[in-house]
């Protein structure tokens, strides 16, 4: 896909896996009928965590933006709803968890889960990022990942890369919140369209992560007839020296594993999707817009009776009939749940729920304490 009606319709999917403009909704955009809880996590409790991680906020320094609402329809007459707990439909999840009910979890995250790690935003003017590449005249922003235009000018994307190449980054609490589940055998899959490798970083085997949109960790040569692989060492060093890769074999050009504009999604992607849907038991939806296919279609890829639970500061993912059914009005079963706010604050909830909380906070101080332990 390579004309230009295909890199405006795919732009917003490559915001999401770069995390390069991930806006915080208005309240009017947050709106949604029916009640909501909202629970505020206060600085006593497991959101307010004393470790030294860069993705960790200050003693006490929680706001407004920290409360989280949880979903709560008036379900129409003769609705059946998964979350039975007398609490809130996460207290439902937690005792799905805890009871071995949800022992195949599948995640799937975007953008939201990776904010809070400080990555830059390449189109934010003012920045010193967005001056170095100023100079390169960009066509217009998404050429830096357009194959094309990489192949005739591939500066711009190596000064792009040595900004957000891993390493120079924490994982969130999202992160390991994801890290506890594959601890405790429960998950499935993670799927994630962010390319920051922060879930290989926070210690998730990589045999449970699906990157979709291809991520830093891998690269090769673009030639079609070459395509030898080049050491992920040796890649960054030329990166940080300012040095465009080339390959040792043909000298065409050397680029990471991330999926451009032009180039088709991992084959790990497709092959994963059918035994891993067929058995998971619980869906987990984190940070993503689920604007763009086919990373967006895979929530309807679970069995009609398998809950779902999206985690996220807007509202989505709820239009046409394989889409989110917060309301229950589809069906005699409700089977989708709703958290409105910050990923690290639900996931941090969600782990004190789960009776996790110190957990959670000890692999955050574990990594912490290696200090320099950020390279996947």
């Amino acid at each position: 896909m390579t004309d230009k009606s295909d890199i405006d319709e795919l732009v917003k999917d490559l915001e999401e896996a770069l995390r390069i403009d991930a806006a915080v909704p208005d309240d009017d955009d947050a709106a949604v009928p029916g009640d909501a809880r909202d629970v505020p996590r206060p600085a006593s409790s497991a959101s307010s965590s004393s470790s030294s991680s860069p993705s960790s906020p200050p003693d006490g320094a929680l706001s407004a933006a920290a409360v989280l609402s949880i979903y709560a329809p008036a379900l129409p007459a003769g609705t059946t709803s998964l979350f039975a707990s007398t609490g809130s439909a996460l207290d439902s999840i937690a005792d799905m968890i805890r009871a071995g009910a949800a022992k195949n979890i599948i995640v799937m995250a975007g953008a939201g889960i990776s904010t809070s790690a400080g990555i830059p935003d390449f189109r934010s003017a003012g920045t010193g990022l967005y001056a170095n590449l100023k100079k390169y005249n960009l066509p217009y922003p998404e050429a830096i990942f357009t194959i094309d235009y990489f192949r005739r000018q591939p500066k711009p994307f190596y000064v792009l890369a040595k900004e957000l190449y891993p390493g120079q980054f924490a994982p969130t609490p999202s992160h390991f919140f994801v890290k506890l589940l594959a601890e405790r055998g429960l998950l499935r899959r993670h799927y994630t369209q962010n390319i920051d490798c922060l879930e290989r970083v926070a210690g998730v085997d990589p045999e449970l992560i699906v990157e979709a949109h291809g991520s830093f960790h891998e690269a090769h040569c673009i030639r079609a007839g070459c395509r030898e692989p080049a050491p992920r060492d040796w890649v960054k060093e030329q990166i940080f020296g300012d040095r465009i890769p080339r390959c040792t074999k043909c000298r065409a050009l050397v680029k990471p594993d991330i999926t451009f504009f032009g180039e088709g999604l991992p084959a790990r992607f497709f092959d994963s999707i059918k035994d891993d849907f067929a058995a998971c038991d619980l869906l987990v939806v984190m940070g993503t817009s689920l604007q763009v296919q086919p990373f967006a279609s895979l929530v309807a890829e679970v069995g009609a009776a398998v809950p779902r639970l999206l985690i996220n500061r807007e509202r989505v993912g709820d239009s046409g009939a394989a889409g989110f059914d917060f309301d229950g009005m589809r069906g005699s079963v409700h089977r989708d749940a709703l958290v409105l706010g910050d990923c690290d604050e639900a996931c941090r909830l969600l782990a004190e729920r789960l009776g996790w909380a110190d957990d959670l906070l000890a692999l955050q101080a574990a990594f912490a304490a290696r200090g320099d332990a950020k390279a996947p």
